[in-house]
């Protein structure tokens, strides 16, 4: 598929390619739709195998932000940047000032905040060349937005508990957490609190360890996340874990987790449906980590920010209950409600 073909197959508006000799950066900023406001995404810096790779993970990633931000009531558009992590030495606070001051020349348009590959320090050093930039620490700023993003996160496991299995409570769920990095590990905590049982799995044995010593989470191998029996899985992960090859093996009755783009493909979400398999949409359960750091743009409060981010239990009860009653795939009632909140604020 050639550029404007991929362009099309995500509705985009448009794709800022950034390059920098004298530090090595190289950015591509995509801004899919800025019809509710200002887009805010985050930047990625990871060793992408090639060009192509990198351009429809942003494409893909700042799609679902502009579908996170209007589900989550923001007055916000959709973007996400890559940056390819070059493989020789670099000075990464020079790559980081070049991307600064290339996004200070996108007139406002852009926010951008940290994501896999990034972090708190490497916004601060953004900060030093521009203002658009989210997610800082120091007097103003939010900071980590993971706990945010967890607390929404279980907030939606319990509206599809209480849907599905008709239990108000978390106390003896049992949840299989993939990935027990930054958000998945602030999960197991909000999980753990609530009195539910956990199963993990992660690449790096040493974060499942922690997860089992502070949590009294069991440990499994990877691969065998997906055939735990559990009331729910919560993939927290990379994107694309629900494919043709997992979906199949899933034993839980509902999946919902803080991994963006979940579905390796839109008709996944028609697989896990027609199993019977409550699925909340990613960018939907995933919300509090953007309603945090966009709360910087009106004044930061971190009990208002707290306070919105309860309310993802809404946005997920919502969806799953009219997709019981239309017999919809939850991603399908989830795009139908963007699509409407779009169209109406285009006229």
């Amino acid at each position: 598929m050639d550029l404007f073909g991929m362009l099309e197959r995500y509705d985009f508006g448009a794709i800022h390619v950034g390059h920098d000799a004298a530090s090595g950066m190289h950015c591509i900023v995509a801004l899919h739709d800025t019809r509710l406001g200002p887009a805010i995404g985050g930047c990625r810096f990871l060793p992408y195998a090639d060009e192509r790779s990198a351009l429809v993970d942003a494409l893909r990633l700042a799609r679902g932000m502009t579908y996170k931000a209007a589900l989550a009531g923001l007055p916000h558009g959709g973007a996400k940047t890559v940056m390819l992590r070059p493989d020789k030495l670099h000075d990464r606070a020079a790559v980081f000032r070049a991307f600064g001051r290339f996004i200070d020349g996108l007139g406002g348009r852009y926010f951008t905040a940290e994501d896999s590959g990034t972090g708190i320090e490497d916004m601060e050093v953004v900060r030093q060349v521009t203002k658009q930039v989210v997610g800082t620490g120091g007097s103003g700023g939010s900071g980590d937005p993971s706990p945010f993003t967890a607390l929404g996160v279980r907030r939606g496991i319990e509206a599809c508990v209480m849907l599905t299995l008709g239990r108000s409570s978390l106390d003896g769920i049992h949840v299989a957490v993939q990935g027990v990095g930054h958000v998945g590990y602030q999960l197991c905590r909000e999980l753990h609190e609530q009195g539910a049982s956990l199963s993990v799995a992660d690449v790096d044995p040493l974060k499942s360890e922690r997860a089992e010593r502070e949590f009294g989470a069991r440990v499994v191998p990877l691969d065998g996340i997906f055939e735990v029996d559990c009331d729910v899985l919560a993939p927290c992960a990379l994107g694309s874990a629900l494919n043709d090859a997992t979906i199949p093996r899933i034993r839980a009755k509902i999946v919902a987790g803080a991994a963006n783009n979940q579905l390796a493909e839109p008709r996944n979400g028609d697989d896990l449906h027609s199993r019977g398999i409550v699925y909340a949409p990613d960018y939907a359960i995933n919300a509090g980590g953007l309603i945090n750091v966009a709360l910087e743009l009106e004044g930061y409060d971190a009990a208002r920010s707290r306070e919105r981010t309860m309310r993802v239990y809404d946005t997920i009860y919502a969806i799953a209950e009219r997709s019981q009653h239309s017999h919809t795939p939850t991603y399908r009632v989830a795009d139908l409600l963007v699509e409407e909140t779009l169209a109406r604020a285009g006229t």
